[in-house]
């Protein structure tokens, strides 16, 4: 690390699933030298899913530059990949990035700004089958590394997306003595986290809940795609 700030830019919008980039922030800002910033196309608040509401939010065209950016996913995914001016700011920062890292469906958002030609990257379990559109190699495991694009899994895989970078960046020391920090320890009361684990009534239900948003963002990552 050099004595200049690393900037950690969290790229959000409304109806942000905010443990995407919560998660990825509580391990982020205890990076030696980091500022992280959030922001948005517009500036101002956020609304998140759950309803939460992030304030204090810089606009993303006032940040000149970021060694680090991250896209999380959300509900509002859709209206983010079809906002061209987050898209273009994302493209923006990512071009200048040291790392560029999304969680969840952040990768969508990656996509649309045609960050994942050629590129392996992981998605939230029932959305990976989009990835595809926008050029990338679909990779099922919880963090995925190609180049500096690095991607994690659906929300919790935030945490786990962000220590990797950290490692990569500080040191596996210091990774390990954040983790141990913010007792990074899981230990679920059910072995369900991945589809492969869950019961199949259990996924069942889960995929059927989902199914109501896949024509939508069927629609809109092929939107997208035509765009790039």
């Amino acid at each position: 690390m050099t004595n200049s700030p690393f900037i950690v830019v969290f790229a959000l919008y409304n109806r942000v699933t905010q443990l995407d980039f919560t998660g990825p922030h509580e391990v982020f800002w205890r990076l030696p030298g980091a500022q992280c910033v959030v922001a948005s196309a517009a500036g101002g608040e956020i609304h998140a899913d759950g309803g939460l509401t992030i304030s204090n939010v810089q606009r993303l065209a006032d940040i000149p530059h970021a060694d680090l950016i991250c896209v999380p996913g959300g509900f509002g995914v859709i209206e983010a990949m079809e906002d061209a001016e987050f898209v273009r700011q994302v493209r923006r920062l990512a071009d200048g990035a040291r790392y560029v890292t999304s969680v969840c469906t952040g990768s969508l958002v990656l996509g649309s700004a045609g960050l994942l030609q050629g590129k392996r990257a992981a998605c939230h379990w029932a959305w990976r089958n989009l990835l595809p559109a926008f050029g990338a190699t679909v990779d099922e495991a919880r963090v995925v590394r190609d180049g500096n694009l690095i991607t994690g899994g659906g929300v919790t895989a935030g945490i786990d997306m962000a220590l990797t970078v950290m490692a990569d960046i500080a040191g596996a020391e210091h990774a390990q003595a954040v983790q141990l920090g913010i007792e990074y320890a899981p230990a679920p009361p059910f072995d369900c986290g991945r589809p492969e684990r869950a019961a199949p009534e259990i996924l069942e239900a889960v995929t059927s809940r989902l199914d109501r948003l896949r024509a939508d963002r069927h629609d809109a990552v092929q939107r997208a795609a035509q765009r790039l």
